[in-house]
């Protein structure tokens, strides 16, 4: 086999996955135009409302989220707030420990966000009933009225999953205004484009809401790895729950501000996205047969090339292959063409301010970063190495037998 042979397969091996992931996110992004949610009426009952707060070594930021969600309109005997302080300094769980909160202290000698759940839902009260569980993250702040809507949605949509708007509570570096901008294009094509469409939104690390009975059944059953989220939405999915999407509520999220931070962040996000597909592929004969377009749906989602291991490639190919063979960059300058206008469409205009310029051009060198982090994507949310790729090479051998 002679070099051109090598080079076109490839050429279209890369372009091929990339080429339909575009058109995936394309597709959400015009669809999102056209969804408009109603307003949801006054909910006629007050649920009960428990918010779980896991915080691994965020002294610096736990405080302002617990004081923003005890400041809310909502009966304060109708919410608790339960707060996982995880490795975090004696003074800060002695201001925690004055304020009307559960406070529980863990000691994991390998912390996850899922043990932090698991621990909570293991230590209630027996007696504490709620009717739905409300998972938020250290540096996470909530509106005084933010239980007070979220009463009135989850009642009006009808179902036991629904996801808030996570917005950037920063943007004061590139990095940070980079991470708001790439997930409000996720909350786009995701959520809001998926929603559009009439199939279930994405589930987002934070601002998500359950069904508490479901949530106690089911916390159990995920992994104490990173990546609980998708293992939740996997299961939701699975039951047949369809997951609503709450645009107008948000929660303002603390932004990463160090580009190392970022990558890091895009690395366990890659591995997260591989080990969802591996562990639910297996589940897509069954979805077909039975007409199960949410499953179908989520594991063609988790099919995807990565958002910006896709960048990265795009940019590569679209720079060296005029070098080479210069027709075969066309197609690539093509697909990069309609990527951008896939973002357009979906980045909110209040984004594209006096710094895009400046932090565009950042963009490049970011992406291509990232095409080596998902080589260092077995770093859990305490920074512990696991060996995540040969975990998903297991459960292909045993997809094989």
């Amino acid at each position: 086999m002679n070099f051109w042979w090598i080079l076109y397969i490839i050429d279209w091996g890369l372009f091929i996955p990339i080429a339909l992931t575009t058109v995936y996110i394309l597709f959400f992004a015009i669809a999102a135009l056209f969804k408009n949610r109603t307003q949801a009426k006054k909910a006629k009952h007050t649920n009960r409302f428990i918010v779980l707060i896991p915080s691994y070594k965020s002294d610096s930021l736990i405080l302002d989220t617990v004081n923003s969600v005890l400041g809310q309109t909502y009966q304060q005997r109708q919410f608790d707030v339960v707060v996982i302080s995880d490795h975090q300094s004696e003074m800060t769980n002695m201001r925690l420990a004055q304020l009307p909160v559960t406070l529980l202290t863990p000691d994991f000698e390998h912390s996850s966000k899922a043990k932090s759940l698991q621990y909570a839902i293991l230590n209630l009260p027996q007696f504490k009933i709620y009717d739905a569980v409300i998972v938020l993250d250290a540096g996470n702040i909530v509106e005084p009225e933010f239980l007070e809507q979220l009463n009135d949605v989850y009642e009006s949509a009808g179902t036991k999953a629904l996801q808030t708007h996570r917005i950037a509570r920063n943007r004061d570096t590139s990095i940070a205004r980079l991470d708001t901008i790439f997930e409000e294009i996720n909350n786009t094509i995701f959520r809001r484009g998926h929603l559009s469409v009439g199939l279930s939104a994405a589930i987002n690390g934070s601002g998500t809401v359950y069904d508490f009975q479901w949530f106690r059944q089911n916390i159990m059953k995920v992994r104490v790895t990173t990546g609980e989220d998708k293992e939740l939405e996997a299961l939701l999915i699975r039951d047949g729950i369809f997951i609503d999407y709450a645009d107008d509520i948000h929660v303002y999220d603390d932004k990463t501000r160090k580009i190392k931070d970022f990558n890091n962040q895009r690395g366990r996000w890659t591995y997260t996205q591989l080990h969802a597909l591996v562990n639910n592929i297996g589940y897509m004969p069954a979805a077909i047969m039975s007409s199960r377009y949410d499953l179908i749906d989520k594991i063609i989602q988790w099919m995807l090339v990565p958002r910006t291991i896709m960048m990265g490639l795009i940019l590569v190919m679209s720079i060296i292959l005029p070098f080479i063979y210069f027709t075969l960059a066309i197609k690539w300058w093509a697909v990069a063409a309609i990527v951008l206008l896939a973002y357009s469409i979906a980045t909110p205009d209040y984004l594209v301010d006096k710094n895009w310029d400046k932090d565009f051009l950042r963009v490049p060198f970011i992406t291509i970063g990232g095409l080596f982090n998902i080589f260092r994507a077995g770093k859990d949310e305490a920074g512990n190495r696991l060996d995540a790729f040969s975990h998903i090479i297991k459960k292909i051998k045993k997809l094989k037998r």
